[in-house]
């Protein structure tokens, strides 16, 4: 079995260890029908369409309602 030759100090483990931890941004991208920022894969908040079908109804006072 390997044995380590010299004791990792703690920085060295730190830094070692940072990169598991970092966060990237959510990718945008934006609604082929009305332009609005959007998740992908997700429907569009903004008119309700998901891959050109209207997935979600919206209301005239701005509440929503799944289809």
């Amino acid at each position: 079995m390997a044995v380590p030759k010299k004791k990792t100090s703690k920085a060295r483990r730190d830094r070692r260890r940072a990169n598991h931890d970092r966060v990237s941004q959510p990718a945008i991208s934006d609604c082929k029908e009305c332009g609005a920022p959007t998740v992908p894969h997700q429907a569009c908040p903004e008119c309700g369409v998901y891959r050109g079908r209207q997935v979600i109804e919206l209301v005239e006072d701005g509440a929503q309602e799944e289809a």
